[in-house]
């Protein structure tokens, strides 16, 4: 089992920024990489940016592709969201998620946070 706890979220104006961090505790040994998902009002939850644990090696969706910048402490099981230029159409819930299982960037979660609220007026 894996608790993680989001925090940093808040509001700021469109073309500010936040950072995000996640902190995992529990089993993470055999943790394959960390992501983060953020869900909308009235939207799905969407895929955001994850980094695989060993190698550091990194996927973004491309909306945020250039603006977000995911990066991972291992020695205290902390993975981080830098969001630079942050607009509108960023608000959401973002959350934090381990992914567990082989298979896409997209698939594998199997512990999720409880959610962060980031609001970006204009």
């Amino acid at each position: 089992q894996v608790q993680l706890v989001e925090s940093g979220g808040g509001l700021v104006q469109a073309g500010g920024s936040l950072r995000l961090s996640c902190a995992a505790s529990g089993r993470t040994f055999s943790m394959l990489a960390m992501g983060w998902f953020r869900q909308a009002p009235g939207k799905e939850r969407e895929f955001v940016a994850a980094i695989s644990w060993s190698g550091g090696r990194t996927y973004y969706t491309d909306s945020v592709k250039g603006r977000f910048t995911i990066s991972r402490d291992n020695a205290k099981n902390t993975v981080y969201l830098q969001m630079l230029s942050l607009q509108p159409e960023d608000t959401a819930v973002y959350y934090c998620a381990t992914k567990n299982r082989l298979g896409s960037w997209l698939e594998g979660y199997d512990y999720w946070g409880q959610g962060t609220q980031v609001t970006v007026s204009s």
